[in-house]
């Protein structure tokens, strides 16, 4: 999208588009992380599930954009300790799904994410079913998303806005590194949770708590 600006006293020009631009839409993110084939712009929810294929590396659609999603051994244990406790609480009482780093979802058309960890209840799926197609429109309840090394702070807060906007209703952000678990929730509010603290599930999930030191502690494991 071009850019107006000033020419001269009462006078604009159209600044042209640039990569600069594209990136600052995007949050910041590495120029190693978006895909030049197809063309920023021009890419679909068909040239996601392609990508994958060819590069067997996971993109999100954002703008008409392939960003590729940032990934980390690290960030991968904990993604993981996640599902499994999240699933030991949430399948026993018939709450809902609880997908892994690869579960894609279509936020708005067009706006394809794909949160590290997500729980939906049932009442978020129209049939109360596990959907067929591989990109889901679906609004979890709650998104998580473990930090990596190239996720920058302005591509995680326009995340949160999209998470929000679409209907989520609580996120985790994730830290490996200070081992700590920022709290989000739609009406702006925040808290960091650390790993002497106990994370509560809220009224997204009642009766759900995990004290953090029990996850950090899958970075301390030794053979």
């Amino acid at each position: 999208m071009a850019t107006a600006i000033t020419n001269a006293p009462g006078t604009a020009i159209l600044k042209p588009p640039t990569l600069d631009d594209l990136v600052e839409r995007l949050g910041g993110v590495p120029l190693s992380r978006i895909l030049a084939d197809p063309a920023p712009g021009t890419a679909t929810e068909s040239d996601v599930l392609d990508a994958e294929r060819r590069y067997n590396r996971l993109y999100e659609l954002v703008e008409g954009v392939l960003v590729e999603k940032a990934m980390g051994y690290r960030e991968s244990l904990l993604a993981g300790a996640l599902i499994q406790i999240l699933r030991n609480f949430v399948i026993p009482r018939k709450l809902g799904l609880v997908s892994a780093p690869d579960g894609t979802v279509r936020l708005f058309p067009g706006l394809v994410r794909i949160p590290d960890v997500a729980f939906a209840s049932w009442d978020r799926f129209p049939d109360r079913k596990v959907p067929k197609e591989p990109i889901p429109s679906l609004a979890p309840d709650l998104v998580i998303e473990v930090l990596s090394e190239t996720n920058t702070g302005p591509e995680m807060e326009r995340k949160r806005g999209e998470y929000f906007r679409s209907g989520v209703r609580l996120v985790w952000e994730v830290d490996p590194v200070e081992r700590v678990i920022a709290v989000y929730t739609p009406d702006g509010r925040s808290e960091t949770v650390d790993a002497s603290q106990t994370l509560s599930g809220a009224d997204v999930l009642p009766g759900f708590t995990l004290p953090l030191d029990e996850l950090f502690s899958e970075l301390d494991r030794q053979g």
